[in-house]
């Protein structure tokens, strides 16, 4: 059955191609051209493109068998290679997958062929893209002689026989008749697949019609083995008998046949017999009617005695009831029936009011009343505590007003007269002025100091992007340039601090006439201005805090990444400069500082701008440097046709010197005023080689 499935599932994928690759490679490349959005036809096996040739179908079984590793290879162009690499990586195949990178074929180089080499019995299919690379390859790899007799074939170093055995390198030997030769249901070269296809379907009527026969051998021997098991059943249950005339049956069924018809015999021949009998049921039917009669009477009998208890019980307790309403005023009492017996007609279902049913309504009439109760208790409780909960929160706002009034129900004359006395003050017209002036000035004031925030950190934002476009065009290192970014920093003061701005001037931009500039607004506000101001006790503490937050840069955390040019990828991030070296930290510093040079100046990589003042001073920054970073920082300003004023204390001057033209000797012969001399390069180059001779 699994045999069969996989036949079925193999066919159904060959009849939607044209190639002989296995079904299960081409699920592969199916779910990694799906994957990385690709196209199959640019990921092709190498089998879908080669084939034998007609003329040389002897040797077809021979040379799939030697081919067919390579037939079940995928061949990958270099402009998919990174993607395809990375995926099969990082994917669980459940298969083995082989795949070649196909870089553009250089010039061919000649091959000498065997004349009965393989290569020559195969075609390669035309307008392919890795046809050159598959000819170099197969001429390459597979330059097998084919050899059609014994002795040629053990002289050969590389050859081949019809048979499928293959010699390799003069020495290894091998034939691998695990399938039959001729079996084209293993075949996965070429193009075309009708004949692989004619192969699998005989293959599969062949397993259709072996579990056709294996499905009817399995019927006949279940029903077989129902028979046995029955037959096992019954013998099981025969051991339950002790005596075979519990299992002889026949004689008691002809002995009941024989005395039943004795029994009719003597009742044909007696008349006499037969007329008393029917006489006799006569009377048994009246008896039982007479029984029935007598028992419906007792019956009814203790029914009425029990219902002449239960009449004289309640009139006993209407009497006493009576007596109650006999001492109450005959208007109230009327009344109060009135309103008992309309809550009884319109409240309880329709019925008729009898002696029997009086207690029951009056069980009813009781729940009814009682469920009121309890639900005008219930309202009576929730209303109470959502007083004492507003008579709470008012005495928590206000502590000073309500100092001496509690929160209870009873204290509610109270709170009306406070009431009282805040619509006779008039409040709602000071709030309105209030939120007026919040507005006006201070909440205003907080969002154009916001603003400027806000305009500063995008500026420096712009000038990293600026840098960073100076920083493209110089070469870090081979390959390699430096890109500054940028990251708002996690410091939570300062996250703190712009979250409380935007918590003062939400709303204050909007126009918005809702409840945004309320007491509590204000003291927002207020919270961050006491800050700046400085708090009693914190006065040093605020300040610290105040130039921390208000200046932007802070607002930022500065890394560098060095990158490839090639394809822009990360080489190394640098968050400081601790680990590096100290030439390694100078060459950073220097890069950075031509690149912030260039965004100053204006100037653009390679452009030359002789009218232009673009002067920088250095003063003492090469003493302690390492020679690598001088000249390397050197070259950058040299570049970008940078006008340097070097000052240094005779030191690095064999690697300055070819970067001026000009000299300047500071000297003191007195120690009291400093002389300068001016000089060419050529002149102090001149007094210098007259000095050292």
């Amino acid at each position: 059955k699994t045999d069969h499935d996989e036949l079925t599932k193999e066919l159904a994928s060959l009849s939607a191609r044209k190639s002989n690759i296995h079904a299960r490679q081409i699920s592969i490349r199916q779910t990694l051209c799906r994957h990385l959005d690709m196209d199959e036809t640019d990921l092709p096996f190498a089998g879908e493109l080669i084939q034998v040739r007609e003329d040389q179908a002897p040797w077809e079984g021979a040379a799939e068998r030697l081919l067919h590793n390579f037939a079940l290879s995928l061949l990958v162009p270099e402009s998919h290679y990174r993607a395809v690499a990375a995926w099969v990586n990082n994917t669980f195949l459940q298969a083995r997958l082989v795949y070649y990178l196909v870089r553009p074929a250089p010039p061919k180089k000649s091959v000498d062929l065997h004349p009965d080499s393989l290569v020559k019995k195969l075609t390669v299919k035309p307008d392919n893209k890795c046809y050159d690379w598959l000819e170099q390859e197969l001429a390459a790899r597979f330059n097998y002689a084919c050899c059609t007799d014994m002795q040629r074939f053990q002289q050969e170093p590389w050859a081949m026989t019809e048979k499928g055995q293959i010699k390799s390198g003069g020495q290894r030997h091998e034939k691998d008749d695990r399938r039959d030769l001729t079996d084209r249901s293993n075949y996965v070269l070429g193009w075309t697949n009708e004949a692989k296809i004619r192969t699998l379907k005989k293959q599969h009527r062949h397993l259709e019609e072996q579990m056709q026969t294996t499905g009817n051998d399995i019927s006949r021997l279940e029903s077989r083995q129902n028979t046995l098991e029955e037959q096992l059943s019954n013998l099981i249950r025969l051991g339950e008998f002790q005596d075979f005339s519990d299992l002889d049956w026949h004689a008691s069924a002809e002995a009941i046949l024989r005395l039943e018809a004795e029994k009719q015999e003597l009742e044909t021949r007696s008349d006499i017999l037969q007329t008393l009998g029917m006489q006799l049921e006569a009377l048994e039917t009246q008896m039982d009617d007479s029984d029935t009669a007598l028992k419906q009477a007792r019956d009814d009998l203790a029914g009425n005695r029990e219902k002449q208890n239960q009449t004289r019980h309640m009139a006993d307790t209407c009497e006493q009831d009576l007596a109650g309403w006999a001492a109450m005023d005959p208007d109230q009492a009327t009344a109060l029936y009135r309103h008992l017996e309309s809550l009884r007609i319109n409240e309880l279902p329709a019925h008729t009011l009898t002696i029997e049913s009086c207690s029951n309504k009056e069980r009813e009439m009781r729940e009814l009343l009682q469920n009121r109760i309890n639900n005008l208790d219930k309202r009576i409780a929730t209303l109470a505590a959502r007083i004492i909960r507003a008579m709470h929160g008012y005495r928590r706002d206000y502590q000073l007003e309500t100092r001496e009034v509690d929160d209870a129900v009873s204290s509610g004359p109270e709170y009306r007269a406070m009431l009282d006395q805040l619509r006779s003050d008039n409040l709602p017209e000071f709030e309105k002025r209030f939120k007026e002036l919040l507005n006006e000035n201070t909440i205003r004031e907080v969002a154009n100091f916001q603003s400027q925030l806000l305009r500063e950190k995008e500026t420096i934002k712009e000038r990293i992007e600026r840098i960073n476009r100076s920083l493209s065009d110089i070469e870090y290192n081979p390959g390699r340039y430096i890109v500054l970014e940028a990251e708002l920093t996690p410091d939570m003061e300062i996250r703190d601090f712009g979250q409380q701005l935007r918590a003062c001037t939400e709303g204050a931009l909007t126009g918005s006439e809702e409840d945004h500039y309320s007491e509590a607004k204000f003291l927002q506000v207020r919270r961050v201005i006491e800050r700046f101001r400085g708090r009693e006790g914190t006065v040093d503490l605020d300040r610290r805090w105040t130039k921390k937050v208000t200046d932007v840069r802070n607002w930022f955390v500065f890394a560098a990444s060095e990158r490839w040019k090639q394809d822009h990828t990360e080489y190394e991030h640098y968050t400081d400069s601790g680990g590096k070296s100290g030439g390694q930290k100078e060459k950073l510093a220097y890069t950075v500082l031509a690149a912030s040079l260039a965004y100053q100046f204006g100037l653009e990589w390679g452009a030359i701008k002789s009218r232009t003042f673009r002067f920088v001073a250095i003063d003492e920054a090469f003493g302690r440097g390492s020679d690598d970073s001088t000249r390397y920082s050197l070259e950058l300003f040299k570049k970008l046709n940078l006008q340097l004023l070097i000052v240094t204390p005779l030191q690095k001057i064999h690697i300055i010197e070819p970067y001026v033209s000009s000299v300047g000797l500071v000297y003191c012969p007195d120690g009291t005023e400093s002389l300068l001399r001016n000089m060419s390069v050529a002149e102090y180059r001149d007094r210098r080689e007259r000095t050292e001779t």
